[in-house]
């Protein structure tokens, strides 16, 4: 058994547990033999109550129903790892493993199965495998938001409770993690490692109460919050679970790492992994061109919008912090712990497709105080956008990029720049700038909130700014056609960002500014500033909707001109969309441009304090 438990925790997804796990996993499995030509499992016909690991040998798999003659999927050595996808999900979706010669597996059952994959490397590992396995047999509709991972009700348990008591419950109920509710005052959380912390770590002893060893306030995620961002927020904090709860706090379930492996959300994930293991810049692109790959997927298995852009924004992250890493490396003079990188725009509220242009800002401590040590650190972001144009990702040498000094200042220098923009936003590009760097996201460096935030934060406490602001997005009005368009003969096209998207992005962020709101993604603002006197629940309710539709739409056609070896664009040919598609988009436009006329004249009939 010793000799089992040391081979498990030199594999993944073993290798991340503690030794008594590896041990309670030797002493459930069964070690069997099988000759050439056995089937070993087939899961197509029935689900696995095991997972299956080659201790020596060699195994075939076909990870999709196999046909007469055709050769395996692929072949898995010692340590090699199967039947998980049929077992996790409970449903017969393969694979089919067959013994290459002589095979000896370990086969463990599955109530001994889930500490493997409730780890960060547990679910890497799921990750991974998840295109030939999960993947195949996911419902298009299903488990896109944290909602549909709660598997059951959770154990929630009062602060006045001992620690022994809570552990007691914690394994009558089956659980690996309770609530801990303070009534009004929100809520904590306790799971197994926390407890082990406590009690063995720090010698807390068991009739203490249990508010005392739980983490409060408990890490939490809005009902409807998008799974991919769920899991975002479990990998970049390093956190074991997510208290769901409503929008006015009520607790409605937990989503643990492991309730994660049935969701598409981890589609990216092995990606990201791979990018942030590349020794050079060469290897760094060849990655980043995969991402149109894990775009199409994710469209071909009927994901979101919403899903899909967050996916590939952590890609896009993952690839820029390399390169930042990759190019600083060569620069000894330079110091990374002196910046912090803001990525702005699409990107930055996390809503990025194919012809987006990758807008960044830099943050500079305070003694990067020289014009020369600045140029040195604008010289090497130069370097980094050579490397992600190379990379396939969009950069506008003209634009918002930290080359250039307007984009790269310290932390004093942007804030006495946010304080005259909102005393004066029609001047100087106010509004552009204020709009970036309210989109702003740290994807390298303090990760705490950035400056302009800071400086905006109190927006609706400057009533004739707000009124400016207001006015100045309204003058881009959603339509079908503008006159340039009719000027230039271009009647069949229609360019669904500055005509659509825009007026929704913009209103979104304003209204997010109008109620003292940090979010950022679109649906994210619409949704905190729903029940608003500009932005009436009816309203935000349909510009989500109204927004989910037109990204779907626009990457359907940019994934569609990728394929035909086209740069994807954001004007769009009708001639090329389906009737519904086009009916839609119009439909759209026309829902869009009705809330911009309530907006308009709610702004001229009452004044900004009621908004």
């Amino acid at each position: 058994m010793d000799e089992l438990a040391r081979f498990l925790g030199g594999h993944p997804p073993f290798d991340a547990l503690d030794e008594q796990e590896l041990q309670g996993l030797a002493a459930a499995a069964v070690v069997s033999d099988f000759a050439a030509g056995d089937r070993i499992l087939d899961a197509f016909l029935l689900p696995s109550q095991e997972m299956f690991v080659v201790l020596s040998g060699q195994v075939e798999l076909w990870n999709s129903a196999p046909v007469p003659g055709e050769d395996a999927d692929e072949i898995l050595g010692s340590g090699g790892v199967f039947g998980f996808s049929a077992l996790l999900r409970n449903e017969p979706i393969g694979p089919l493993a067959v013994a290459l010669g002589p095979v000896r597996i370990a086969r463990i059952p599955s109530e001994a199965v889930s500490p493997a994959f409730s780890s960060a490397a547990g679910l890497r590992f799921l990750a991974q495998n998840l295109p030939t396995t999960v993947a195949r047999g996911s419902s298009p509709s299903a488990y896109g938001v944290v909602d549909q991972l709660i598997v059951s009700a959770p154990l929630v348990v009062e602060p006045d409770m001992t620690v022994a008591a809570v552990a007691a419950s914690m394994t009558d109920h089956g659980s690996r993690y309770a609530v801990v509710s303070y009534g009004d005052r929100g809520y904590g959380v306790v799971t197994d490692a926390l407890l082990r912390s406590a009690v063995l770590a720090k010698g807390l002893p068991p009739e203490s109460v249990i508010s005392v060893a739980a983490e409060r306030p408990a890490p939490t995620v809005v009902t409807g919050t998008l799974a991919a961002q769920a899991l975002l927020d479990l990998t970049e904090r390093d956190l074991d679970c997510l208290l769901v709860v409503d929008r006015g706090g009520l607790l409605l379930g937990i989503v643990a790492r492991e309730d994660f492996v049935v969701s598409p959300s981890t589609a990216g994930v092995s990606l990201r992994e791979q990018i942030g293991r590349t020794a050079g810049i060469e290897d760094l692109v060849v990655l980043a061109r995969r991402m149109p790959l894990l775009l199409g997927d994710l469209e071909r298995r009927g994901r979101s919008a919403g899903e899909m852009t967050t996916v590939h924004s952590t890609v896009i992250d993952a690839v820029v912090r390399r390169a930042l890493t990759l190019v600083l490396s060569r620069r000894p003079d330079l110091d990374p712990a002196e910046l912090t990188w803001l990525s702005l725009g699409s990107n930055g509220r996390r809503e990025p497709v194919p012809s987006s242009d990758i807008d960044a800002a830099v943050v500079f401590a305070e003694t990067v105080d020289s014009m020369e040590r600045a140029a040195a650190y604008r010289a090497a972001f130069g370097d980094i956008a050579a490397v992600l144009d190379r990379c396939g990702l969009a950069i506008d040498l003209h634009g918002a990029i930290p080359g250039r000094p307007l984009f790269a200042r310290t932390g004093s220098q942007w804030r006495t720049a946010a304080q005259q923009w909102m005393k004066a936003p029609l001047e100087d590009n106010a509004m552009m700038m204020t709009s970036l760097l309210l989109d702003a996201r740290p994807i390298q460096g303090d990760p705490g909130l950035p400056v302009v935030h800071e400086v905006f934060g109190d927006m609706h406490r400057h009533p004739g700014t707000l009124r400016l602001l207001l006015a100045e997005l309204l003058t881009n009005r959603a339509r079908l056609r503008s006159m340039r368009d009719v000027l230039a003969r271009r009647g069949g096209t229609f360019d669904i960002k500055t005509h659509a998207l825009r007026p929704v992005v913009d209103i979104a962020r304003w209204a997010a500014l109008s109620v003292g709101s940090t979010e950022l993604s679109t649906s994210a603002r619409l949704a905190a500033a729903a029940g608003s006197a500009m932005v009436p629940e009816d309203q935000a309710g349909i510009l989500i909707e109204v927004f989910e539709v037109l990204q779907k739409a626009r990457l359907h056609y940019q994934l569609a001109q990728m394929e035909r070896a086209e740069k994807p664009s954001d004007v769009i040919s009708m001639r090329r969309l389906s009737p519904l598609d086009r009916s839609l988009i119009a439909q759209a436009v026309r829902e869009i441009a009705a809330v911009q006329r309530r907006m308009y004249n709610l702004s001229q009939l009452t004044p900004p304090d009621s908004w």
